[in-house]
């Protein structure tokens, strides 16, 4: 019970991690020039820098190992209810 407690706080660390990293971004219509796909077209890849791997990658390993403390209790209570 412990491991999966354990993984509910770390899916929700990973879940706010990654929208303050979001957020933190500051005014995303600040940012847009004129035109209607300005933005998207501004430089490569533009539209999806705050979605990558890059800024993101602490709450999406919060969330891997949130995933293997749930999977671990899980096989945990698995094998205590078969005895």
């Amino acid at each position: 019970m412990f491991l999966v407690g354990l993984g509910a706080v770390l899916v929700l660390g990973g879940v706010l991690y990654m929208a303050r990293s979001a957020i933190s971004g500051g005014s995303l219509s600040g940012r847009v020039p004129p035109g209607r796909f300005a933005a998207l077209w501004s430089r490569h890849d533009a539209a999806w820098d705050s979605w990558g791997f890059g800024p993101n990658w602490p709450g999406i390993l919060l969330m891997v190992m949130a995933l293997c403390a749930v999977l671990l209790g899980g096989v945990q209570f698995l094998a205590s209810a078969s005895r």
